[in-house]
């Protein structure tokens, strides 16, 4: 769960810098570089600040079960 909230904010957040970009001033795509590098870094490092926010947030990582 935890994984996929992280890549939905990250691929919001560029979407969102794109069209800021496109629309009002070129200067958002650093955004866009911004959240790039941090995906990077985040693969390399296996750490995510984005990560902890979440899971001070109550999101956790575990899957939820349906009993039967």
């Amino acid at each position: 769960m935890l994984n996929r909230v992280i890549r939905g904010i990250a691929g919001t957040f560029i979407l969102i810098s794109l069209l800021l970009a496109v629309y009002v001033n070129i200067n958002w795509l650093w955004f866009t570089a911004f959240v790039g590098v941090n995906l990077l870094q985040s693969s390399i490092t296996r750490w995510c600040l984005m990560e902890d926010i979440l899971k001070k947030f109550g999101i956790s990582n575990e899957k939820k079960t349906v009993k039967s």
